[in-house]
């Protein structure tokens, strides 16, 4: 795997002292662009990234150094470790539901082993310098298994302790590293002479469906209403794979991002779990619909349910309790579902529609 540094950084030798450095994985990702961004709008010059692909200029400018590779190679890891003193992690590189199911054990892979990686180094780092290192996961509603479409209509909000039986390889990976990361916090190594108490300060979201304005959806089991309007404002028809009744919690990226950053900042003290959920409104899909249409008319949206992808939907819950996030460290949502599309999704989605027209053809 080859590393990609931004011109400020010089690469250090084993004689060199580290730099200590905030690491974000998964940089590459939508949700990797826009914390990356808020870090530098904090004034965080010192995040290190890494993704599997180059990142875009305009992200590598905010970082102080990025590296192209995998999480499951130890070498890249080794690298990263020889040149930086690792203080916080940001854990976004994952392998999502959609893809996991049709390549299970490479999601396992990437999910699974690439977290107990991650946990591993950040535990190392605790370790060599003395202190606690933050580690931020993001989970997913996919961690939630319903047993039957009754019972989801009956259990209405869930909590974060509730039917955890899910029903993909990525929502059983998503909890496996919820419990790895509890693991490492509570119990690591606990028969060992020379054990650090509480080396990982976890902290981890488990969040619903997220839309976003700025990237094309990518075919995730909940992308049905990013992907409505995201058609829609292109003209093109769209078939949602689900039922119009079928129900689940989203929230728009912005706040995904505004609520990692405000659970990194949270005092430990004020933190009674691990893992939290955060939600901002649940609509049915035929909801997204009428939205749609209200600032798209002429949008052509029909219901062509897809069996496996229907039953996934229907394993999670209509609504998450968030009232934990809400108490301990003031989480609020921005949004409704009404001002999502008015502040957010239509007009941002409008532009960049607008913008792309405008380019020459080729």
């Amino acid at each position: 795997m080859n590393s990609s540094t931004h011109t400020h950084t010089t690469e250090s030798t084993s004689g060199h002292q580290r730099r200590k450095a905030i690491l974000v994985t998964g940089a590459g990702g939508e949700l990797g662009h826009a914390l990356i961004e808020l870090l530098a709008q904090r004034g965080e010059s010192n995040v290190v990234a890494v993704d599997i692909r180059e990142l875009h200029p305009n992200i590598r400018a905010h970082c102080d150094n990025s590296f192209v590779g995998d999480i499951c190679d130890h070498s890249l890891l080794e690298r990263l470790l020889a040149m930086y003193e690792v203080d916080e992690v940001f854990h976004l590189a994952a392998l999502l539901s959609t893809r996991g199911e049709f390549a299970p054990e490479t999601a396992h892979q990437v999910n699974v082993v690439g977290t107990l990686n991650l946990l591993k180094l950040a535990a190392e780092q605790a370790r060599s310098h003395g202190r606690s290192v933050k580690f931020i996961f993001p989970s997913s509603i996919a961690a939630y298994g319903l047993p039957s479409l009754e019972e989801k209509q009956r259990a209405k909000s869930v909590k974060e302790d509730q039917y955890l039986e899910p029903h993909t390889m990525y929502g059983i990976n998503k909890l496996a590293g919820e419990h790895l990361g509890r693991y490492y916090q509570e119990h690591y190594r606990k028969l060992a002479k020379d054990r650090v108490i509480q080396a990982i300060d976890f902290r981890s979201i488990r969040f619903p469906g997220i839309m976003s304005a700025h990237t094309v959806p990518a075919g995730g089991t909940s992308d049905y209403g990013p992907e409505m309007v995201h058609a829609a404002a292109q003209g093109r028809p769209y078939a949602c794979f689900v039922r119009p009744d079928s129900r689940i919690s989203f929230m728009t990226m912005p706040e995904a991002v505004l609520a990692l950053a405000q659970l990194a900042a949270a005092p430990k003290k004020n933190l009674t779990r691990c893992v939290y959920n955060v939600s901002g409104f649940s609509p049915t899909a035929a909801d997204f619909q009428r939205c749609v249409k209200k600032y798209f008319p002429a949008a052509d949206i029909s219901f062509t349910p897809d069996l496996g992808r229907q039953s996934i939907i229907d394993s999670w819950p209509e609504d998450i309790d968030d009232s934990a996030a809400r108490r301990d460290w003031d989480w609020k949502p921005t949004h409704t579902l009404e001002s999502a599309f008015e502040q957010y999704l239509v007009p941002a989605i409008k532009a960049r529609y607008a913008a792309h027209s405008s380019e020459p053809q080729l």
